[in-house]
């Protein structure tokens, strides 16, 4: 996955923004003010930080020892940084991507939920 195409995946999603609060070099992407994704995307190798499960967090690491890891300064419990090089399959990638968006929009306020699932 190119940087393009994690920039162009993380904006798919209803109501996503790319934000830059800590530096112009990363790339922070929210849904209604809550970050569901960090990126230094310009770096090699390119990483992304998401929220995960924290169950689903432990077992992707050992699962992908290398290519996930704790969540680079984050919450190591619920936030795990993945290497996006071609190690992982796109698909993965993409899944890991929706599922940290997910879990942030369940997060949120009932009112804003629903104004999320409108057309």
């Amino acid at each position: 996955m190119t940087p393009e195409r994690l920039r162009a995946f993380c904006l798919s999603f209803n109501e996503a923004e790319e934000d830059f609060p800590f530096s112009p070099d990363v790339s922070v992407f929210k849904v209604l003010g809550k970050m569901f994704a960090l990126s230094w995307i310009d770096a090699k190798p390119l990483k992304v930080n998401l929220k995960c499960d924290p169950e689903d967090a432990v077992r992707l690491r050992e699962e992908h020892e290398g290519l996930v890891a704790p969540g680079y300064h984050m919450n190591k419990r619920h936030w795990n940084t993945v290497t996006v090089d071609g190690g992982l399959p796109e698909r993965l990638v993409k899944e890991l991507i929706e599922d940290s968006y997910d879990l942030v929009v369940a997060g949120l306020p009932r009112a804003e939920r629903l104004r999320l699932d409108r057309p």
